[in-house]
């Protein structure tokens, strides 16, 4: 195990061509997961955990490693399963979600693969809204689930979503024009296309949604058949790790689009501990954010539309 995520910083190059690498694991049982390698900072065997006075039910307690103290999640508990038990054969995830760092416990450990985004497929309909699922995809003629993390953290810590007085009166100043467009919210996570919609809905905007990058693509060249997308569409907000088609090669599509080429976008994604500035800049994407700070979206909503109208 030791050996098997020495390479992740060299694999930032799948970025932006529309590809992933998901490491597989199981919970209880031979169902397979899976999580993106670009979020996993590390594979430990679990270590001792310290019970800690309430916590929250998932959480198992909390580690010590590398000089920090870092809850785990158990991921079998948090989607509806029964306790991981033996700890001595389990392992954590260590990855970084939304500017923080978790562990999640998790059976075992089976490898990385390498895929497409286009074999990464919305969940099955009929999952229901209370489902954790923000994706599947095939592999060994097997299901493999990708758990909606952002869900899971909701859960067990909310994180607050109402943008602040002193940012809302800064949006007093917005065009009445501008006000009169829309925003596209990309995501594929819709506890993540709620935070969003609620921080930017603070500033006055009406908000359309799209759950991945060719939803988003199909709406905007919708739109641009029946006027110019820059008299419709105030920007567009996209996350980057989504199935079907990433941010990245939504945001190259949206610049080799002669109707669509001049929209403003923002990347907004939970990527913050490995994020490559290069990939944005080649891209052509206007900013990037780290989630999910509403003051900081809203910040760059207003930054956005400053750069449309200079005046």
């Amino acid at each position: 195990m030791a050996g098997l995520l020495d390479t992740v910083n060299q694999r930032t190059q799948l970025v932006g061509q529309n590809r992933l690498e998901l490491l597989m694991f199981r919970l209880n049982g031979r169902q397979r997961f899976g999580i993106n390698v670009f979020k996993v900072k590390e594979v430990l065997q679990c270590p001792h955990l310290t019970i800690l006075p309430k916590l929250n039910s998932v959480v198992r307690g909390v580690a010590h490693i590398r000089g920090k103290t870092i809850s785990v999640i158990d991921l079998s508990l948090a989607t509806g399963g029964r306790p991981i038990e033996d700890l001595s054969k389990a392992f954590i995830i260590i990855s970084e979600y939304n500017r923080s760092i978790q562990g999640f416990l998790v059976g075992g450990v089976e490898r990385i693969i390498n895929i497409n985004w286009e074999a990464i497929l919305p969940p099955p309909k009929g999952t229901g809204k209370f489902s954790y699922l923000t994706a599947v995809t095939e592999v060994d003629n097997e299901l493999v689930e990708i758990l909606d993390v952002e869900k899971i953290l909701h859960e067990v810590a909310p994180v607050k979503t109402d943008v602040s007085a002193e940012i809302l009166a800064s949006a007093t100043e917005i065009d009445k024009k501008a006000i009169e467009k829309v925003i596209l919210v990309v995501d594929d996570s819709s506890v993540a296309r709620n935070q969003i919609k609620k921080a930017v809905s603070d500033l006055g905007f009406k908000i359309v949604l799209a759950k991945d990058g060719r939803d988003g693509l199909n709406q905007l060249r919708k739109m641009a058949l029946d006027a110019p997308i820059s008299d419709l569409v105030a920007l567009m907000i996209s996350d980057i790790e989504m199935p079907v088609m990433d941010g990245y090669t939504l945001t190259a599509e949206v610049r080799n689009d002669p109707k669509l080429s001049d929209l403003y976008v923002i990347l907004h994604t939970s990527l913050s501990g490995v994020f490559n500035q290069a990939m944005v800049e080649k891209v052509g994407a206007n900013d990037f954010i780290a989630k999910f700070n509403p003051d900081e979206l809203a910040g760059a909503v207003l930054k956005a539309l400053k750069a449309a109208d200079p005046s």
